[in-house]
């Protein structure tokens, strides 16, 4: 079992090693715990925020009221990490969501506002799960760019620079 640590550094050392920046929501990449890599291009963001495929696991109401799915991965074959965002209060939520309910798992929900004049740490929520993790919020995502990602057993979806909002 991965730490939250460990996973937010492979992705890291992926985004950094391969030269791979992830901007709009265009470039995502997936890293298992044994090392290896994939990169991808998803597909423009659908009016349901969906990007690609529709997701196989539902969005399950976890962030909250008033939020809505602003953006989704499927994790593998395992399930789907949503992000959503409340318009009213201008904060972002990620949460992790299996396919199917079972047994635990180790998963985990991560998200993070990326400010230019400051680092930010990640909310994230991780440990063996049933059915979903998070949910887990950032308060300053109004006008700024969010990283997200979630991970359901040795399968991770992580995205860093997407949905950059600008304040009006």
């Amino acid at each position: 079992m991965r730490s939250k640590s460990a996973a937010l550094a492979a992705a890291a050392v992926f985004v950094t090693g391969a030269g791979l920046v992830a901007t709009a929501g265009t470039a995502s990449a997936a890293t298992t715990a044994n090392g290896s890599t994939s990169a991808t291009t998803a597909a423009a963001t659908t009016a349901t925020g969906a990007a690609g495929a529709a997701p196989k696991a539902a969005y399950n109401g976890a962030c909250g009221a008033g939020y809505s799915v602003v953006n989704s991965a499927g994790i593998a074959d395992l399930g789907t990490v949503f992000l959503t965002y409340n318009a009213r209060t201008g904060k972002n939520c990620v949460v992790t969501v299996r396919n199917e309910t079972g047994d635990p798992v180790h998963m985990s929900a991560s998200v993070r506002v990326l400010l230019d004049d400051e680092e930010t740490e990640p909310v994230v929520e991780e440990g063996e799960f049933t059915s979903y993790a998070g949910p887990v919020h950032v308060d300053e995502g109004a006008g700024h760019c969010i990283e997200w990602s979630g991970v359901i057993g040795e399968e991770e979806y992580f995205n860093s620079g997407s949905n950059c909002g600008v304040l009006k």
